[in-house]
């Protein structure tokens, strides 16, 4: 495990408050000997905890999102002789019934209406379609909670049925890898880099608010991007930073993205 007087320069400062959560999740695992199952985490968040716990150590780590690709996973910090079952894991899989003839869902209305109904980010993983059904995955303990608050979608009357795994869906979204060079890791650069615009033009829709880091709303074109991050632009897709692959003789970096087009 990584040595705690030093564990947060490898992180953003911003990052602080979940590098203290993550090492009191393996206290406590250390110390009571059991498993410790936290919420839903975006893909940054478990690139941190997959560091902060290690490869060795007398606490492993697991993850479990309700399917192979998912993008948001359950992280389960486990003494070392603990094996986890799917189960273990607490997601609960919903489909939302509505009248596909005569209504259309998206992502940001379905996203929109379950943060507005004061449910918290962390308590559901990801949204999927195959651009007729429409699937959610969340936590277990908050899944009636959710069933009886969700009614409607924007104007659309909606009605939630829990289903299986077996039920899963298969999403019509998946990321193409690319790799390309980038000059820099900032936020203006990579847009700009990745759906072909001028620098002036991604920094215009980063501060017209139309760019999400990792889900948040975010405003800041010469912020650096990190492993793991993920960015959404607003009529364009989704773009994450999979890995950093060296740099060329010209001091360009090469990276491999993960890409979203609409």
């Amino acid at each position: 495990m990584v040595n705690q007087a030093d564990v947060y320069q490898h992180f953003r400062k911003s990052e602080a408050p979940f590098v203290a959560q993550v090492l009191d999740w393996i206290e406590q695992a250390q110390v009571e000997y059991r498993p410790i199952l936290t919420a839903f985490l975006d893909p940054r968040q478990a690139f941190i905890l997959q560091t902060l716990v290690g490869e060795k150590g007398d606490v492993r780590y697991h993850f479990n999102g309700g399917y192979n690709a998912a993008e948001r996973k359950r992280a389960m910090i486990a003494p070392d002789y603990f094996e986890p079952t799917d189960a273990d894991f607490e997601i609960q899989l919903f489909e939302i019934r509505y009248p596909i003839k005569f209504a259309n869902l998206s992502h940001g209305k379905v996203l929109g209406t379950l943060v507005n109904a004061g449910i918290d980010r962390d308590v559901f993983g990801d949204i999927m379609t195959d651009e007729e059904r429409w699937q959610f995955f969340v936590t277990k303990k908050m899944a009636g909670y959710v069933e009886e608050q969700i009614t409607k979608i924007g104007r659309v009357s909606v009605h939630l049925q829990e289903q299986d795994y077996t039920q899963l869906l298969t999403p019509k979204d998946a990321w193409q890898f690319e790799q390309t060079t980038v000059s820099s890791f900032r936020l203006d650069t990579i847009i700009s880099t990745v759906y072909n615009l001028s620098r002036q033009r991604a920094k215009e829709l980063i501060q017209a608010n139309k760019v999400k880091l990792n889900w948040q709303a975010f405003d800041k074109p010469d912020f650096e991007l990190a492993l793991l991050d993920i960015v959404s632009v607003r009529g364009f897709g989704r773009i994450q930073l999979q890995s950093i692959d060296g740099q060329t003789r010209k001091e360009k970096y090469r990276v491999t993205l993960g890409i979203l087009r609409k």
